[in-house]
């Protein structure tokens, strides 16, 4: 059954959610899923994401996932693909309940937020935004136990001085999530590492060269 990806972001303007889906889909091939990619789609506001999630799940058609942020510290850090510690953050931060149908994997948390993604990759920002403060930076360490607007503002203050210009989401989130680097994030954030494995797990693999 073909795993659909249903991600928070890419507010109402196709360009953007186009931006999305390609930095996803640059970033999984990278994570090693060439050949057997997910769908990715883009579906702007979180709740409408949570609501386009259901649907999926209703119709039967595919395996959905739903990525969205956790908007604020999850309880537990280290938790399995089998956990239900996604589902349950999110029933205490958005009374969003697990459906009937839905797997525990099926709930996917960029914790705190997709930035939580882009900050553990230091190196891509010192090509991507030339001139950047790397001491504004946060340490990788521990990424996930900071607050969202903690993390958004270390990197608009890390590249307010840059050449390219201080971070600003709508025109860097998603270039630079294409060109993170996965293996970086899977050693320092439990909840990408959930998230790769639960893919791993439930795509199809790759057909054999004929």
């Amino acid at each position: 059954m073909r795993v659909v990806l249903y991600v928070e972001g890419g507010g109402h303007r196709a360009v953007l959610k186009a931006q999305l889906r390609k930095g996803f889909r640059d970033l999984l091939v990278k994570a090693g899923f060439a050949g057997r990619l997910p769908k990715v789609v883009a579906c702007g506001p979180r709740g409408r994401t949570y609501q386009n999630f259901k649907a999926e799940l209703r119709r039967g058609n595919s395996y959905p996932i739903l990525l969205v942020d956790s908007e604020s510290v999850v309880q537990s850090q280290h938790q399995p693909p089998n956990s239900s510690g996604a589902w349950q953050h999110l029933d205490s931060s958005d009374h969003w309940t697990q459906p009937i149908q839905a797997s525990n994997d099926q709930a996917q948390l960029m914790a705190a937020c997709m930035e939580t993604w882009l900050m553990a990759d230091h190196k891509v920002w010192l090509s991507y935004s030339p001139g950047l403060n790397p001491g504004r930076l946060l340490p990788v360490k521990g990424l996930e136990e900071r607050q969202k607007e903690d993390v958004i503002q270390a990197l608009k203050s890390a590249t307010a001085s840059s050449r390219r210009g201080r971070y600003d989401k709508g025109r860097d989130s998603f270039a630079v999530l294409g060109l993170v680097d996965p293996t970086r994030l899977e050693r320092w954030l439990p909840h990408f590492r959930r998230f790769v494995e639960t893919l791993d797990a439930r795509l199809e693999p790759p057909f054999p060269p004929s």
